[in-house]
């Protein structure tokens, strides 16, 4: 018996040994894994500033590589935050040792309003007299629309490479038959003709009034972009969109010949051209760095400042809670309170990036910057990709809103949806259910029968309850009545440059523009140099990340048309049948 004991006292020492040699071992893995790519990039002499957007994404914010990527023999894809692309790019402009910017935009990757920043930075460059090469094999829709800024586009002469270059296009999904089939019977209660999330559900196409609203925005933005592209290469708007509908742009001789690129180029053609522009002998003299490494020497905050603008990036979809990768209430109406408590803080620029979410992390999020603006500080508000329904109601009442033109603002509507799954049980899967309520309504919730008119009726009073609060908070923050914002509300979806002659924004700016007016307002600072500008959140470190990903997920519908709804609705779950919410129904990206 004794020797029984030993043993397993033994073979359990053995184990938890094991176990903490193994924890600590992964934990100097991970730490390594993290470190990697870590080391301060070197400016040379005089070179190049390369950017090559097949190898970074332009984020909200600057994060870590992934260092996986760089073991396993994956192309690392670095996150370069667009504040960060801005400053480097403006830095060059001014920077004696950057002789002209190369760009392969291939594979150009970010937001819409992102890319609209990030181009906006390189006219910037450009007017300072400075050169602007590119050089592009398989144009798309974002890589074109970066590279068309260009003093000089090149284009490979070789035959086989893909033109995705056609215009803008959206998909909407409706899932009405499937559920029928399903017997799933989802009641939605909304506010807003134009309040469309939910309407997937509920219908097999769309209403007259979502097509309006989506037809009308993919207008304004493919607006924005083909005005910009046709104006850089010397043509009208009605000539580019002539060539794309007539399918007029299918080989590099044709892009050639509409005047869409200078020239066609081998490789080997286009490193003479780069050591013609560079006064080189050989391409191998030619010295260059990455616009990821520039940034990060460029982007060191004035940490001798004393006065900070601090830069709040809510990001995500608005959700309650703590939760790290989205805009949780209780999170950021934290992180708003340490800046207010901050003194040195003497304004505050709102990044907003949010199709929005729940309504009540909305109004502790607005709370917070109420008080903020209480104690005297400006809030200003910058709009990237997104800035609607949760998101407008978090920025309305700043002292003033800078959006991109293709920003995705307004939404102003709510709604709420409870799925009935008791014909699936009962009809599909052949399962019956008996309640047993304490009370005539206990069981509304419970996704086992249809709401009855009484629970209905309560279910629209909450949701217009709501839809008030939100059409006063709007008149109030944007000096409008109350009838005013209801024309302009009703869940409908506006473009920036729409919601500028409407009224609900003050202005078309990048991010940068935001922090230059705020650091403006601030009494005795006469530049950005005077003052630190300071993120919040930090965004989360390679370790971070790494150890996130271990418990996260990959999406079930990647690379697909229902990858977007996916993402729109993730945060929804069953428990929460009932709960109001102000949210734009879908996430778009382009390519």
């Amino acid at each position: 018996m004794k020797e029984f004991v030993k043993m397993t006292l033994a073979v359990i020492a053995g184990l938890f040994l094991f176990g903490f040699v193994a924890m600590f071992m992964m934990i100097a893995m991970v730490g390594a894994l993290a470190a990697i790519g870590e080391s301060q990039p070197v400016m040379p002499r005089e070179g190049v500033l390369q950017i090559n957007m097949s190898t970074m994404t332009l984020s909200e914010q600057t994060q870590d590589a992934d260092p996986f990527a760089s073991i396993s023999g994956s192309q690392t894809v670095t996150p370069v935050g667009i504040y960060s692309a801005i400053q480097a790019v403006n830095a060059a402009a001014s920077d004696p040792a950057v002789k002209f910017i190369y760009m392969k935009p291939d594979g150009a990757m970010g937001g819409i309003s992102q890319m609209e920043e990030f181009r906006s930075a390189l006219v910037n460059f450009r007017n300072s007299g400075k050169a602007i090469v590119s050089y592009i094999e398989n144009p798309s829709n974002a890589s074109y629309y970066l590279a068309s800024v260009s003093d000089k586009i090149y284009m490979t002469s070789y035959e086989g490479g893909m033109n995705m270059f056609g215009g803008l296009s959206s998909q909407m999904i409706f899932l009405k038959d499937i559920l029928d089939r399903l017997g799933v019977n989802v009641q939605l209660i909304r506010h807003g003709k134009y309040k469309s999330a939910g309407e997937m559900y509920i219908r097999n196409s769309a209403s007259p009034e979502n097509l309006e609203q989506n037809t009308e925005m993919i207008e304004s933005v493919w607006s924005s972009w083909s005005s910009a592209i046709a104006e850089s290469r010397n043509i009208s708007v009605e000539a580019l969109n002539g060539m794309l509908n007539n399918l007029e742009l299918n080989f590099p001789s044709d892009f050639l010949e509409k005047g869409l690129v200078d020239e066609l180029l081998t490789r080997e053609e286009l490193q003479q051209k780069l050591c013609d522009l560079y006064s080189a002998e050989k391409f191998e003299d030619i010295k260059a760095i990455q616009l990821p490494d520039y940034a990060k020497l460029k982007s060191t905050p004035n940490i001798k400042a004393e006065k900070k603008v601090a830069v709040i990036y809510a990001e995500g979809n608005i959700v309650d809670g703590n939760e790290k990768q989205q805009v949780a209430g209780d999170r950021f109406a934290g992180i708003i309170a340490d800046v207010r408590k901050d003194s040195t803080v003497k304004a505050v620029v709102l990044r907003v990036n949010s199709p929005g979410g729940s309504v009540l992390a909305s109004e502790k999020i607005k709370a917070e910057i109420e008080l903020l603006k209480k104690r005297g500080v400006p809030v200003i508000a910058s709009y990237g990709d997104y800035a609607a329904s949760g998101g407008y109601w978090i920025s309305a009442g700043c002292d003033k809103i800078y959006s991109n033109a293709t920003t995705l603002t307004g939404s102003i509507g709510v709604f709420s949806m409870i799925p009935d799954i008791s014909g699936t049980l009962k009809d599909k899967v052949h399962i019956n259910i008996t309640p047993v309520n304490s009370n005539s309504h206990a069981d509304m919730y419970g996704m086992m029968r249809p709401l009855d008119k009484a629970e209905l009726d309560y279910m629209q009073a909450s949701v217009e309850n709501i839809y008030e609060k939100f059409t006063g908070l709007v008149a109030e923050g944007r000096g409008m009545t109350v009838e005013n914002v209801d024309a302009i509300a009703q869940g409908r979806v506006w473009t920036g440059a729409e919601a500028l002659e409407i009224g609900l924004v003050d202005e078309i700016g990048t991010i940068e523009d935001a922090i230059i007016y705020a650091a403006m307002s601030i009494e005795g600072v006469s530049s950005l140099e005077d003052v630190q500008v300071q993120a919040y959140p930090k965004p989360m470190t390679a370790l971070e990340s790494l150890l996130e990903a271990f418990g996260g997920s990959e999406s079930v519908f990647a690379d697909t048309p229902l990858e977007n709804v996916e993402e729109a609705f993730k945060d929804w779950n069953a428990s929460e049948s009932g709960k109001v919410y102000a949210r734009i129904p879908y996430e778009i990206s382009i390519r």
